[in-house]
């Protein structure tokens, strides 16, 4: 029977979005959902007042579409700045509250209170004036995630520049480009990082990308792996300065006023082909949608804290601060691996600093779930919502998690959404029924369907995930490249955002993603999404995590190859686990999808978010260029598919 967690008394009378729909005078999470794209104008006012989140000046309309669904323009009139939204707001109300809590993989604890964060902030903000930054400059934030994250994501905001965050494993090529796209003044990094016992350097690799980026004139050092070598006064025409050095400035208390729609941050997403692509999102427009994440899909309250096993450089870095103080959170960071010294080390971590968020990814938890250590002994009490995003579940993974550590007491928030979305497009909600593995519906404020080639709306079968109306956080573009939004964005339907997801809506109105629109492979004309036959393979107790591509074939067009990847202390017949995979497909999906190929492999190639790169395993198996793979984790697993695959030919 198909598991499905019901909320209790207290999710439906006491959640966040509980409170929102008694606002609206609605009973359920759907006739929410409804409200709030009839008039997204009132719905997205509704919500400012509701989280209590006060613009400098007020805004003349919420929303003006007078140019179109891909250009509208957000709170015209109004000033806010995110940092007096998300820390001076609370530096003035509860000052001893603690904003931040940071553990690393050694097990060293920093704490800072709002009142600590918002003095440093001052002292950081001082400093890059001091640097001559400005409004409107690029400053890159090149960090694991360490309370210096957090400083400077607010120092850089507080004088109205550009923050452009950078995944903390990048190589010189991918930074290079970066800061080449956003004409970086200024790069503020550490000299490394320690990551499964591991030390990994970072200034080597700035310093090698920065050979290539002349507007770069400033670099800020954090001395995180304490090595006491002292830093070069000039990394080539960049200034050197430690982080040290920078926060000796006497407190600036003045924080830009910026417009509503002034430009926060540039998010760059990776693609498989070209340069990677600056998703722009502005102060007002990526704060209310994250903050709304955080408050009613996420259910934290003020106080509470937040845990979300990510990155500085991808998108839930900057949802993790912004979202997490805008509703007076505690910020929990976690820099390392979260199964050094062993699988129970994320228990502990939760036990310890009594989270009640936790983000994680479906790979991490099959990864747990593989270990031979059992279900964790530590005290997860304090747990009242979990977090996922960035792949599919497969059931097994995802009940175990829910049924067997969490015993159906705490929901699954299993959102789905992306960087040039600035959050979520799907997501449940608390304060309804969540069924395994579900993305619930649309998040609120999002007019999202799942159409056809002509976008008429389609239910119980694969479509196009499109959203039809705008909402706060849409990327107002792609930077200085109008005319690839345009097309990546709005060119397969006119006025229609389309996504690039294949998506399903089934009889019972459950949502689901099921991968990428160029990952959907075309068996003798039938589509079907890896994520279908993958919950099938991954469903096999010798399987502990897998991934299904699409290769050329005469006959069928495509036809499916699987990967998988066993227990590591286990190597029996793997010719017999293959073909017992092969025949659960063929059972479960349908003979015509039986994989061609059914693969073991040592490793599959993963960002260090743990989400699998199926396109860089498909090039593999064809040897052709993988494309992008800076912000993978072990990019060495291509090569050694492709050695594998060759030597089965």
């Amino acid at each position: 029977m198909t598991y499905t967690w019901h909320p209790s008394r207290d999710y439906l009378e006491n959640s966040n979005v509980a409170r929102l729909m008694r606002e609206f005078g609605v009973a359920t999470v759907d006739e929410l959902r409804a409200r709030s794209v009839a008039d997204i104008g009132a719905f997205w006012d509704a919500v400012v007042k509701d989280l209590g989140i006060e613009f400098s000046a007020p805004y003349d309309s919420v929303v003006d579409l007078s140019a179109g669904n891909a250009d509208p323009r957000w709170f015209r009139g109004g000033t806010l700045n995110v940092v007096d939204a998300c820390l001076n707001r609370w530096v003035a109300q509860s000052p001893e509250t603690t904003a931040v809590i940071h553990e690393n993989e050694v097990g060293d604890v920093r704490h800072l209170s709002y009142a600590q964060l918002g003095e440093q902030v001052a002292r950081a903000r001082a400093g890059l004036r001091a640097q001559g930054i400005g409004k409107g400059d690029a400053v890159a934030i090149f960090l694991p995630m360490t309370p210096e994250a957090v400083i400077s994501t607010y120092a850089v905001a507080s004088i109205g520049a550009m923050i452009v965050p950078l995944f903390s494993g990048f190589a010189a090529t991918a930074i290079a480009s970066r800061l080449q796209d956003a004409s970086a003044k200024a790069v503020i990094t550490a000299d490394g990082t320690l990551r499964r016992k591991k030390v990994s350097a970072m200034l080597p690799q700035l310093t090698e990308a920065l050979t290539q980026c002349p507007t770069v004139e400033s670099v800020i050092v954090v001395e995180n792996l304490g090595s006491g070598e002292p830093l070069p006064a000039r990394i080539g025409e960049a200034s050197v300065l430690s982080w040290d050095g920078l926060l000796e400035n006497t407190p600036d208390p003045l924080v830009e006023p910026t417009a509503a729609d002034d430009v926060l941050l540039l998010a760059y997403t990776s693609g498989t082909t070209g340069k990677p692509k600056g998703a722009v999102h502005t102060h007002a427009g990526f704060l209310l949608k994250v903050a709304s994440e955080v408050a009613y899909g996420f259910d934290l309250s003020a106080g509470k804290t937040f845990c979300w096993i990510t990155d500085m450089g991808w998108i839930m870095g900057p949802l993790s601060i912004l979202g997490t103080h805008a509703n007076g959170g505690t910020l929990l960071l976690f820099e390392g691996s979260p199964d050094v010294p062993d699988t129970d080390r994320l228990w502990s971590l939760v036990e310890r600093h009594q989270v009640a968020m936790l983000g994680l990814s479906p790979t991490l938890i099959r990864t747990l779930r593989a270990s031979d250590r059992g279900l964790p002994t530590a005290d997860l009490s304090s747990v009242h919502t979990l977090g996922s995003t960035g792949e599919p579940w497969d059931p097994e993974s995802y009940e175990w998690l829910a049924r067997d550590v969490f015993d159906a007491r705490v929901p699954i928030i299993n959102f789905s959404g992306g960087t040039e979305v600035g959050g979520s497009f799907l997501s449940p909600y608390p304060a309804e029924s969540i069924k395994s593995c579900s993305l619930g519906g649309p998040a609120l404020g999002m007019d999202v369907d799942v159409v056809d080639d002509d976008a008429a709306p389609l239910r119980g079968s694969v479509g196009e995930l499109i959203c039809r109306q705008p909402w706060p956080s849409m990327t107002r573009g792609v930077w200085r490249d109008d005319a690839r939004y345009r097309e990546a964005y709005w060119s397969t339907f006119p006025g229609l955002w389309r996504h690039g997801d294949y998506a399903l809506v089934d009889e019972e109105g459950s949502w689901f993603i099921l991968g990428r629109s160029d990952d959907v492979m075309n068996v003798a004309g039938k589509r079907v999404a890896p994520a279908e036959i993958e919950s099938v393979l991954s469903a096999d107790p010798d399987v502990v995590e897998c991934a299904v591509v699409g290769i050329p074939n005469p006959t069928k067009g495509e036809a499916v190859w699987a990967f998988w990847v066993g227990r590591a202390d286990e190597h029996g017949d793997d010719e017999a686990v293959s073909a017992r995979l092969r025949q659960a497909v063929a059972s479960e999906v349908g003979k015509p999808f039986a994989p061609e190929r059914v693969i073991r492999v040592e490793q599959l190639p993963k960002t260090r978010s743990a989400k699998i790169l199926r396109r860089a395993v498909r090039a593999a198996v064809l040897g052709t260029d993988p494309g992008d793979l800076s912000g993978a984790e072990n990019p060495e697993a291509v090569g050694e598919i492709r050695t594998t695959v060759s030597a089965l030919a």
